[in-house]
């Protein structure tokens, strides 16, 4: 008998992330995921069931699998066992930048190709790629529906003061706006507070989505009310690569002063800055952490201070904070550094109970702290294949 399921694609510049989803009594119960990584270098294909058990590991010498269609071809040949008795009736997709109109989940067809690909200059580190697994799996999968979801989404209840920049009112009518990231990831943790904690998050909850990118958001009663990334995804606290926030005269200065080339400066703000750039070490804190570089502490404790300074200027925005939540993969497991953002933040109640942050609990702050501090694990491709389950249905 043959079950129907759900593709989950996260197309990255040399990776394809995939999990599929089995529909099972009306919900999509995932089967397998994994990755194939150094598209184009030194191909990578890792995949393991829903028990962690092993599917697939398998290495290339060379640049064997050249892009993303020829990933997907291999994908489906190594996991082929896998998907016996399985038939996929369609893939979600997720995709970065959805601009001022895409505010929910799409039909993938030529038109939107063509809207997605207008964005690509907004978010050029993911949405270009997002864009290639899209056309490989249209390619390799005729027929069957692809649907975009979007990072952008979940920032669209922003009020317009939020939303705006200080510039003439036409520039926000071309687009030019903030439209927040990581939207699936925070829409999650939404979902999964309002299933074990309804109560908290009926309320006022900042959450720090921290990993090679990081962003924070203001959430009340579920919904988004601000967020620290803006108009592209380098704006806010600093990341793995990316700069976070800097005075725009500094780029005036390096353009027209400096004589930087646009490409040159694209180059350093999204692939040569951050934590990367600030230690001249590495983009991981695990790395950094275990470095005597005094770059090193450098760039954590000015990670440190930026986040925990977006904490406070989101609690204004919220007027108060019930609860901080920590989630992605430096908010999962980077407890030192959990412990460093939220040293001095008592003002807003938060009090960090140490054995709880060191054993990596999902509540880490002291009982009876006036603000609750949680560690929630997210799953935006949990978050997709809701989205395309809810789609399908509202098209029958």
């Amino acid at each position: 008998m043959t079950s129907d399921a759900i593709l989950v694609l996260n197309a990255g510049s040399s990776s394809i992330k995939f999990e599929l989803f089995e529909i099972v009594g009306g919900d999509a119960e995932t089967r397998f995921e994994g990755q194939m990584e150094g598209i184009g270098a030194s191909p990578h294909l890792i995949a393991r069931d829903a028990t962690r058990h092993v599917l697939a590991d398998h290495r290339w010498a060379g640049p064997d699998v050249s892009n993303h269609g020829a990933a997907l071809e291999v994908i489906a040949k190594e996991l082929s066992p896998a998907m016996a008795g399985r038939r996929i009736i369609a893939v979600g997709h997720r995709v970065v930048h959805g601009g001022p109109d895409l505010v929910a989940p799409v039909l993938i067809d030529d038109a939107v190709m063509a809207r997605l690909e207008a964005l690509a200059p907004l978010a050029p580190l993911h949405q270009p790629h997002n864009i290639a697994g899209i056309a490989a799996s249209r390619a390799r999968l005729p027929g069957v529906p692809q649907v975009a979801c979007f990072d952008t989404s979940f920032h669209r209840s922003h009020a317009w003061e939020a939303d705006t920049f200080g510039l003439p009112p036409e520039f926000y009518a071309r687009g030019i706006r903030r439209y927040g990231f990581h939207g699936l990831s925070y829409e999650y943790i939404a979902a999964n507070l309002a299933e074990e904690e309804p109560a908290l998050a009926s309320g006022r909850v900042v959450v720090a989505h921290l990993g090679n990118g990081s962003s924070l958001c203001a959430m009340r009663g579920g919904r988004s009310v601000d967020s620290t990334m803006g108009f592209t995804a380098l704006d806010g606290v600093p990341m793995g690569t990316r700069c976070g926030q800097i005075d725009p005269g500094v780029l005036l200065h390096l353009l027209m002063t400096e004589g930087m080339e646009p490409a040159a400066l694209q180059k350093l703000l999204y692939g040569n800055a951050g934590l990367k750039g600030m230690s001249g070490i590495s983009q991981d804190v695990r790395d950094l952490e275990a470095s005597a570089e005094p770059r090193a502490a450098q760039a954590l404790a000015y990670y440190a201070w930026r986040v925990r300074r977006e904490v406070g200027a989101l609690a204004a925005a919220l007027g108060g904070l019930d609860a901080l939540v920590f989630t992605a993969g430096i908010g999962e497991n980077a407890r030192d550094l959990r412990a460093r953002i939220c040293e001095g933040l008592g003002f807003l109640g938060i009090e960090l109970d140490p054995v709880r942050n060191q054993a990596n609990e999902r509540e880490i702050s002291r009982p009876g702290a006036a603000t609750r501090v949680l560690v929630r694990a997210t799953d935006e491709e949990g978050m997709i294949a809701r989205h395309v389950l809810n789609l399908l249905r509202r098209s029958k």
